[in-house]
Order: C-alpha cells, then sequence, then structure tokens
C-alpha cells in the first residue's frame, strides 16, 4: 500500500459461499461499471480511493485491491461502513499475483461474487499494483464470455504525480523495460494529474502546461483533470462509458474534424498519438483482417496499444465504432449517420513506431473496389 495519511479500512474476510438471500439474477439487472484505477507507485491511488469511499455520492461501490507489500502478503478483503453507517464498500480477496498478469481467472471468480451480491453494488473499482500495465485487464473486463452480461468495463482511469512525472518518464539507463508510467497513460481514458500543488508556486503555470503537453504527446484522447489529494468531482471518473460503442461524447470527439489527434514532432520510437482519415468506403471484412495483422501479427513492426474510431461501412447507413486494447478489438454499429455529418473513417492510434505513411495507405486497402 502506497504511504498515504489515510489508511484503508480493517480487513475482514468475504466468504465463498454466498448466502441464498443474497443472489439475484443478474441477467434481469444492468451490468456493473468497473473502473481500473492504475498509477506508479505513490502517486495517489490508495487517496483517491479512499476519497470515493468517504464521499456522500449515496452509491455502494465496492473495491477490488490488488497491492503487494511484504506486511500483506496477499490482498486482503475489506468492509468499510460510511460516516453514517449508510454506505457499505466491500474488499475481495484474491490470489497472490498482479492481476494483469497471473490472476486472471480468480478476479473473474470475485467479480462474480460480487455480482451475485449486486442488489448491493453500483460500481466497482479495482486499483491495481503500481506497476502493473492495465492492458490485459480489457481482456477480463472488456469482452469476456463469462463477464460480459454482469460486468462491463467502464474506463481506466490513471493518477500520475505532477511532483515526478517527468522523473518517471525517463527511460532507466540500467533497464532494458520500456517505462510503465508511459503505459499507464497510453492505455487511459482518464489522467488524473494529482498533487498540482506541490509544483513550485512561482512556475506552476508553465510547468503544468508543460505536463499537459507531455501527456497529450503520449494519449491525445484521454480527459485530463487537475486535483490535489486526488479530490475531483466523481462524475468524471465514474460511469464514463468509455468502452460502449454508444456513448455520444466519445463519438463527438472523433467527428470533429477540427481537432488534430497527431502528436507532432516525436520519433517514431516514442509512444504517440496518431490519426488518419479516409472519405472512402470500406469493405468490412477486410478492415478485420488489417486490424488482425496490425494487432495480432505486429505487421510493419508497429506496436499498436490502443485504437478507436469511426468508420464508413459499404452498403450500411450506420456510422460504425472501432475500439481496441492491445490485441482485443471490436468494431459494431452505433447509430445511423446524421445529415449533416461527413461519412468518413477516423481511426486514432496510441503505441509505438507508429508510422503513418503505412497505416493509411495499408487502410487504403480495405477501400470497395480495391485488390
Amino acid at each position: 500500500m502506497e504511504n498515504s495519511d489515510e489508511e484503508p479500512p480493517l480487513a475482514v474476510e468475504i466468504n465463498d459461499a454466498v448466502n441464498s438471500n443474497q443472489l439475484t439474477k443478474s441477467s434481469k439487472l444492468p451490468p456493473v461499471g468497473v473502473t481500473v484505477i492504475t498509477g506508479y507507485l505513490g502517486s495517489g491511488k490508495s487517496t483517491l480511493i479512499n476519497y470515493i469511499l468517504k464521499t456522500q455520492h449515496g452509491k455502494k461501490i465496492a473495491v477490488i485491491l490488488n497491492e503487494f507489500g511484504e506486511e500483506l502478503g496477499v490482498e486482503r478483503a475489506m468492509i468499510n461502513e460510511g460516516e453514517e453507517g449508510d454506505l457499505v464498500e466491500e474488499w475481495v480477496e484474491l490470489a497472490n499475483g498482479c492481476i494483469c498478469c497471473t490472476v486472471k481467472h480468480s478476479l473473474v471468480q470475485a467479480l462474480e461474487q460480487l455480482v451475485q451480491r449486486k442488489e448491493r453494488l453500483d460500481h466497482i473499482l479495482l486499483e491495481t499494483t503500481g506497476l502493473a500495465n492495465p492492458a490485459p485487464l480489457a481482456s477480463v473486463l472488456w469482452l469476456d464470455d463469462q463477464l460480459e452480461s454482469d460486468v462491463r468495463l467502464d474506463s481506466i482511469i490513471t493518477v500520475v504525480d505532477a511532483k515526478n512525472l517527468r522523473y518517471q518518464l525517463k527511460p532507466n539507463p540500467d533497464s532494458s523495460s520500456f517505462p510503465e508510467a508511459y503505459l499507464q497513460i497510453a492505455f487511459a481514458d482518464v489522467i488524473i494529474l494529482n498533487k498540482v500543488d506541490l509544483i513550485s508556486l512561482d512556475d506552476s503555470g508553465a510547468v503544468l502546461e508543460e505536463l499537459v503537453k507531455e501527456i497529450r504527446d503520449v494519449n491525445s484522447l484521454a480527459n485530463i483533470i487537475h486535483s490535489v489529494r486526488c479530490q475531483v468531482d466523481l462524475s468524471k471518473i465514474l460511469n464514463c462509458q468509455a468502452y460502449d460503442p454508444t456513448h455520444a461524447a466519445h463519438l463527438e470527439a472523433l467527428l470533429k474534424e477540427n481537432k488534430s489527434l497527431t502528436t507532432k514532432g516525436l520519433h517514431d520510437s516514442e509512444v504517440r498519438t496518431l490519426c488518419i482519415c479516409d472519405a472512402q468506403q470500406i469493405d468490412l471484412d477486410k478492415v478485420r483482417i488489417w486490424l488482425e495483422e496490425l494487432l495480432w501479427d505486429k505487421k510493419y513492426g508497429m506496436d499498436v496499444y490502443r485504437c478507436k474510431g469511426i468508420l464508413r461501412v459499404r452498403n450500411s447507413d450506420e456510422l460504425h465504432t472501432l475500439q481496441g486494447v492491445r490485441e482485443i478489438y471490436e468494431i459494431v454499429p452505433s447509430r445511423k449517420w446524421r445529415n449533416e455529418e461527413i461519412q468518413m473513417n477516423k481511426i486514432v492510434f496510441i503505441g509505438r513506431f507508429l508510422n503513418e505513411e503505412i497505416l493509411l495507405h495499408s487502410l487504403h486497402t480495405c477501400i470497395v473496389g480495391t485488390n
């Protein structure tokens, strides 16, 4: 657990067995949103968790904690009552190991147990270890067959330390691995720029502006929120519906023609955002083959972390949305094109070794009528 003035509630065990009077027919209820909270050690994840637990928002929120520590040994099951005893939060015990890497099935079991008590839950928060890459969680929370009807991935939130972010983004000369802070920013839907009060008052404006630019260079799609001790408007971090293909806010950002999403002035080897556009109709089967070559086969040597876009599909009057995280992607019809909209294909990629010319040229092979 990272050092914080606010310690988590005392631990109690949640047994595997669930009382019959607690079970509900989950198929009759809407899925529970899951928010993944990640960030470098010391960034303020635990502070954010405790802030959410103590705020009188009227929601019943379960928290799954995954944090290494010699004094813990394993993740803990915890329960906390709100200030007036009207808010109950549950912390679920999982097996040893990083959620992103080794406890996929235990996570599924824990989530299933929670949604069986669904009448008590409005949302689930999943806190990852400080050095975890959040991407593998998508295979469990987004399109997992076991959980698809019970939970939905709402968003990935990354908490970053404004005081130490630049240091955390620097490659370690003694390590060949890429800084995890880059990955956590790249996969984020919301980025909380925490501890802004620790920036020197004399030049805080300029420094914060530079930090925001560095974040946007990596991920120009994420919403950035400034905070002190992670005190944020909860409406901006809960129920974001970042993986809902019909959510209007995400479509609008992609439909704005005048908004440039491509990162300028960076080397291809750095994590960056790149946007390609084309107005011609595309063949959906060809697009799937194209994406699978990029995401699965790493064709052209590109390492794509995330992709998001809108597609103009042949023989369809519907706007299709594309969402991808690492090797997993989904293309679904979202809604009908509106009369005032310019029908086009617009795809945003976040990753390393991205080549705009190759991406655009290879997309052209998906255009209707091309061989």
